[in-house]
Formats: structure tokens, C-alpha cells, sequence
């Protein structure tokens, strides 16, 4: 591995972003690329504004089919879900919490958390955000999915 020097790095981020095909200004909404079913590891959808030219974080449209929910899993980046529509309830670690429509879900770097989807009839949609690609980009980003169960059993089964 390719030891990491920060003045590299920084020199790197250009001061301006010049729109072109490559680095778009904007990502329109039928731009967006579905991540293949095996990389997800949950029965969700995730799509990438993958051509957005950030540097250090990765943005997502995901959703959650009714009745369903996320794997649990935990990963070295922070990440912020603003619920764009739908209801449900989120496990992190050993809180619970629910959440709608226009609410904002906070998970911390190395918590197992798992999001649910508390309809039967309406997916969720969640915009999400994390800085995994600064933490790839260092070197130290992991991520580590327990499947579709508890956090007790995450704990049990997965370890550091």
C-alpha cells in the first residue's frame, strides 16, 4: 500500500470544480447508478451520485421496501440520512428511535445500527450521506455487515 502524504492529498482538491461530463454539476435523478444487489448485503436499493465531484464524501438515494429494513452493520465513517418520505425506527447499538418525513438519522463511526422501514404499504426514501470516501481515501475506511439480525447477535458473532 502506497504510504499517505496529507500536502499530496490537500494539493489535490481543486479550488474550483469544473463542470464537464466527467465532474457534472449536477446529477439528474435518472443519472443516478444502482449499486448490483451484491454489494448491498439488505434488501434495500441503493443509488450512487457517483460523477458528483466530491472529494471527500459519497452521497446516496436509498430505499427501503415496505415492511423491510436494512442489514445490521457497522463502519468506520459517520453517516446522515435525511428521510425524504415514509416512517420507521432505527436501532444504534442499544438505542432505538423513530423517526418521518423531514427528520435527519445520525449513526456514529463502529456502531451496529439497522434501519426499518415501519409501513406496510410505502417504501422509505432516505438521502444519505457519509464520509467514507475521505476514509477510503486515508486508508482506514472498513465496513463490516452482521446480516439480517439483532445487535446482540452482531455482537456475538462479529468481532474486531
Amino acid at each position: 500500500m502506497a504510504e499517505f502524504e496529507m500536502a499530496e492529498f490537500l494539493g489535490s482538491i481543486s479550488d474550483v470544480v469544473r463542470p464537464g461530463p466527467a465532474r457534472p454539476v449536477v446529477v439528474h435523478a435518472a443519472e443516478l447508478e444502482t449499486l448490483p444487489a451484491d454489494q448491498v448485503h439488505n434488501p434495500t436499493t441503493l443509488s450512487i451520485a457517483g460523477k458528483l465531484p466530491t472529494a471527500t464524501f459519497e452521497i446516496f438515494r436509498q430505499t427501503i421496501p415496505p415492511g423491510l429494513s436494512s442489514d445490521m452493520q457497522r463502519h468506520h465513517h459517520e453517516t446522515v440520512h435525511f428521510v425524504i418520505s415514509g416512517r420507521g425506527h432505527s436501532e444504534v447499538e442499544d438505542e432505538t428511535a423513530g423517526w418521518a418525513t423531514g427528520d435527519f438519522i445520525y449513526t456514529p463511526p463502529w456502531t451496529w445500527h439497522r434501519h426499518y422501514n415501519d409501513s406496510a404499504e410505502e417504501p422509505v426514501e432516505f438521502l444519505t450521506i457519509e464520509n467514507s470516501r475521505l476514509l477510503n481515501l486515508l486508508g482506514v475506511g472498513r465496513r463490516q455487515s452482521a446480516g439480517l439480525c439483532t445487535v446482540d447477535e452482531a455482537r456475538r458473532t462479529c468481532h474486531d
